[in-house]
């Protein structure tokens, strides 16, 4: 079976031929060691180093040179859209507050369904508009890709 060990960053780093597509959720796209088979047939083993993010349109390289690219699929999302710049800070600062994963595009947020995030934002004033859409949230300030929770313990 071929093995996916290395991640090139988009597709415009990879120098190979792209074999086939491999569309998956926001929580399988986060993986370190799993069997898949892509959308046309193709069996490989993901087998990175570490636990990483795949973000869409990221390539998967096969041992043999060939790649596997990554598709995010359509899932349920919220759009959360505000009424200017401070208010989308606002928001989003409500949205953070709660460690939510999120996605930035542009004027607007895009968070998982969730009715009682939603409700909040409505209560702050936001349009919310429930879609099925790929979701790709933003990776934190650890570095590409990486969402990383914490505790609030200050013992």
């Amino acid at each position: 079976m071929n093995h996916a060990t290395t991640i090139c960053i988009g597709n415009a780093e990879f120098e190979g031929e792209i074999l086939d597509t491999v569309t998956l959720d926001f929580d399988s796209r986060r993986r370190r060691r799993l069997k898949l088979t892509a959308d046309q047939g193709t069996e490989f083993l993901l087998d990175l180093p570490e636990v990483r993010t795949l973000r869409d349109g990221d390539v998967l390289v096969l041992q043999d040179g060939g790649g596997i690219q990554v598709r995010a699929s359509d899932e349920p999302v919220a759009d959360i859209i505000c009424k200017d710049i401070a208010h989308l800070v606002r928001v989003a600062w409500h949205v953070g507050n709660r460690h939510l994963p999120a996605e930035l595009l542009g004027g607007r947020l895009r968070i998982r369904q969730d009715h009682v995030i939603e409700e909040m934002a409505e209560h702050l004033g936001a349009e919310v508009t429930r879609r099925r859409a790929p979701f790709n949230p933003e990776g934190g300030a650890y570095g590409h890709g990486e969402t990383h929770g914490h505790d609030h313990s200050h013992g």
